[in-house]
C-alpha cells in the first residue's frame, strides 16, 4: 500500500521539480540570473560624484562656464542692461545722465587727443613751441574743468524738474567723469545718438 502511495506521488514530484528547473533556465536565459536589486542597492548604482574623476577636464569644464558667463556679463553690461551694470552705474536717474551726457558734446572727451598731441609737440627741439603746448593743454583742461562743471548744474536742475528735489542723487560727479571719457571708450556704451536727448 505504501508502496502504491509512493509510486502515485513519485511522478507529481518529478514533474514539479522539473517543472521548477525549466522555469529557472526561462529565468537565466531571459537574462536574469541574479536576485532582484533591493532599494538601496539600485539607488547607490544611481548616485554620481559631485566631482568628477577626472580632474583636468572637469577644471576645464568650470573655466569654460566662467568664461561664458563673464562674456555674457561684458555685454550686458556695455548694452546698459541693469542686472549687469555695477552699483554706480544702477538706477534710472544714472541712465539718465548717461543719455544726457552722450547726446551732449562735451569738451572734456576730447582731452586724450589734445594729450597725445601734446606730447608728439613736445618732442620739437624748440623751448618756444613746447612751452607753449604745455600751457595750451592747461589751458585747455581748464576749459574741460568748467565746461563739466556747468554739465553737472545742468544735470541737476533738470533732473530736480523730472524727479523732484527731494528725490535727485549726487549725480554731479558721475556726469563729469563721464563727459571726460572718449565717446567710443564709455561703458556703459552710448545708447544714444548725438543730439538725442533724454525727456
Amino acid at each position: 500500500m505504501a508502496a502504491r502511495e509512493n509510486e502515485n506521488h513519485s511522478p507529481s514530484a518529478a514533474a514539479q521539480a522539473t517543472a521548477e528547473a525549466h522555469a529557472q533556465a526561462e529565468a537565466i536565459a531571459a537574462g536574469k540570473g541574479r536576485p532582484t536589486p533591493t532599494r538601496k542597492e539600485r539607488e547607490a548604482a544611481r548616485k554620481r560624484p559631485l566631482v568628477p574623476d577626472d580632474r583636468k577636464q572637469a577644471r576645464k569644464e568650470h573655466r569654460e562656464k566662467m568664461n561664458a558667463a563673464r562674456e555674457k556679463a561684458r555685454l550686458g553690461m556695455a548694452a546698459g542692461e541693469e542686472k549687469y551694470l555695477p552699483q554706480r552705474d544702477k538706477g534710472p536717474q544714472k541712465k539718465w545722465v548717461r543719455d544726457y551726457v552722450d547726446a551732449r558734446i562735451s569738451i572734456g572727451e576730447f582731452l586724450i587727443p589734445v594729450m597725445f598731441f601734446v606730447i608728439i609737440l613736445t618732442f620739437i627741439p624748440s623751448v618756444e613751441a613746447q612751452t607753449i603746448s604745455i600751457l595750451g593743454l592747461w589751458a585747455f583742461f581748464l576749459v574741460a574743468i568748467l565746461d563739466s562743471v556747468i554739465l553737472g548744474f545742468i544735470v541737476r536742475r533738470k533732473l530736480t524738474q523730472k524727479y523732484g528735489a527731494d528725490k535727485v542723487e549726487k549725480v554731479r560727479w558721475y556726469a563729469a567723469m563721464r563727459s571726460l571719457q572718449l565717446r567710443v571708450l564709455r561703458l556703459p556704451k552710448p545708447q544714444v545718438k548725438r543730439g538725442q536727448y533724454p525727456d
